[in-house]
């Protein structure tokens, strides 16, 4: 996978991250840098550590599933795009669930929560062999941080007019990303 393929990747996995920002810029008064420098640091080093796990798990169980490997990789990618999808279409308003709160235990178990995904796309990446991990979750981390903290401005300047886009934006991504490995695999693109 290339340098630009890994970037929008990069991007569709921020997608979450940068919706819960823009919910915590919110329920802000003001956001601080501060404020918008911690929900990077959280959402940006947990999203770059995870798929660094999953891609460890997957390259344990590589050889295992290898003929049928760019189907689990598609399969991860769609399955996360389609629920990014369900949730930018969903009635429930998600910075109802979301304060200003940035204490360690809050800021944990909402990186946990956005990053579970880039888990499972690390997975996708062992998968899809010829991928340079560690850029990718350089690129990972930095676009998260990079999106989280904005995102953290955003919502306190625009309020929640970018949430449902954004998730939106990344499931789509997410799905393309998934179809163009499959693709790749069968060998219907090069």
């Amino acid at each position: 996978m290339g340098f630009f393929a890994l970037l929008i990747l990069a991007f569709g996995l921020s997608m979450d991250a940068f919706a819960v920002s823009i919910c915590k810029g919110l329920s802000m008064k003001k956001a601080t840098l501060k404020a918008s420098a911690t929900c990077g640091i959280w959402f940006g080093g947990f999203h770059a550590l995870m798929p660094l796990i999953g891609f460890f798990l997957g390259t344990m169980f590589a050889e295992t599933i290898q003929s049928f490997d760019h189907w689990v990789a598609f399969g991860l990618l769609a399955i996360i795009g389609i629920n990014m999808l369900k949730e930018a279409f969903g009635k429930c308003d998600e910075c109802e669930e979301h304060d200003a709160d940035l204490s360690v235990k809050t800021m944990f178990v909402m990186a946990i929560a956005t990053s579970i995904d880039a888990m499972a796309v690390g997975i996708s990446l062992a998968m899809a062999g010829n991928v340079n991990i560690f850029l990718a979750v350089t690129l990972i981390g930095v676009i998260t941080f990079l999106m989280s903290a904005l995102g953290v401005k955003i919502g306190n300047v625009f309020g929640s007019r970018f949430e449902k886009k954004a998730q939106l934006a990344g499931g789509v991504i997410l799905i393309l990303l998934g179809l163009k490995i499959l693709l790749e695999h069968l060998g219907v693109i090069g």
